[in-house]
């Protein structure tokens, strides 16, 4: 078991806590977040950290959703009433030597399942499109081979797809959302399956590696958490992430014009997500070659 330290890190349009986010949510007021978006641990698909508080170390899937509840309440608790919770999933592969049979199970279903029991409004699902030999060459998948296709197909399945659930919480929103997105950008983001979310697009996730203490980390793709943010907020209003890893929702968030607030259990992502929110900060009121002409005759 790992010691269990707490932080806060702040800049002018973000805080970041360093905790469990089972408590530390707790400091948040009620309906004071416009919208939250996150990848949570994948149930005992990848361990991020040692301690016993991360999700990832749950011994069974049981475990899991019963830790994760406590989150997916205080989500609820401090969401807006009409507005918007994106949870970033995928389903989970089952193997021969723990499970007993190479198949899938239904990882999006059961954490659906968790918000619906939680109070919350289960609100629509995006697939979100992955190239298959990417996915074969990354996880060295037998069933997306072209060995397996051409010894017994019966054996191959299609790549694993990503999903975006979306969840709303009861009631009226009270301030209407009037972003930047235009018709022609809805009619493509509309779709029930995103393309052109760019795998290799995410901050970098060496600096923040310990030493042998996780076994992965996969930062959400700038380009998606882009598409939440600017869907689902309002210039100006708060984003949140109960599981901020090295920052990459709030560095969108702050990018985009809104506020930030996230918690990260593990001090290693902990540091580096201030450090990537403090760069986005910067970038965010840098002057720009047009700010330099106004004026100018």
């Amino acid at each position: 078991m790992s010691d269990y330290i707490t932080d806060d890190a702040h800049g002018d349009n973000f805080r970041l806590m360093l905790g469990d986010s089972c408590e530390r949510l707790a400091e948040l007021g009620a309906d004071s977040v416009d919208f939250s978006v996150c990848s949570p641990p994948f149930a005992s698909l990848y361990t991020y950290s040692p301690s016993d508080r991360d999700l990832g170390n749950c011994a069974s899937r049981g475990d899991f959703l019963e830790h994760y509840g406590f989150i997916i309440r205080e989500q609820l608790r401090v969401t807006k009433p009409g507005r918007i919770a994106a949870v970033h999933v995928a389903d989970l592969p089952t193997t021969k030597g723990v499970h007993g049979v190479i198949g899938l199970t239904d990882f999006s279903g059961e954490v659906v399942r968790a918000f619906v029991d939680a109070g919350w409004i289960y609100h629509g699902r995006v697939t979100v499109d992955k190239d298959p030999q990417v996915q074969a060459l990354r996880t060295k998948a037998q069933a997306l081979m072209f060995t397996t296709l051409h010894r017994d197909s019966s054996k191959t399945r299609p790549a694993l797809p990503d999903y975006l659930l979306l969840f709303r919480k009861p009631g009226e929103n009270a301030v209407p959302i009037r972003g930047d997105v235009d018709n022609d950008t809805w009619i493509q983001w509309a779709r029930p399956v995103w393309h052109g979310i760019r795998e290799s697009n995410t901050l970098n996730v060496q600096v923040a590696r310990d030493q042998a203490d996780e076994r992965h980390i996969c930062p959400l793709q700038l380009d998606l958490i882009e598409r939440c943010v600017r869907l689902w907020s309002n210039p100006g209003e708060l984003v949140l992430s109960p599981f901020a890893g090295i920052g990459s929702e709030g560095y969108v968030a702050l990018e985009q014009g809104r506020l930030f607030v996230g918690c990260e259990l593990k001090p290693s992502y902990w540091r580096v997500a201030a450090a990537n929110l403090r760069d986005a900060e910067a970038k965010a009121s840098a002057p720009t070659l047009l700010d330099g002409l106004v004026g100018v005759a």
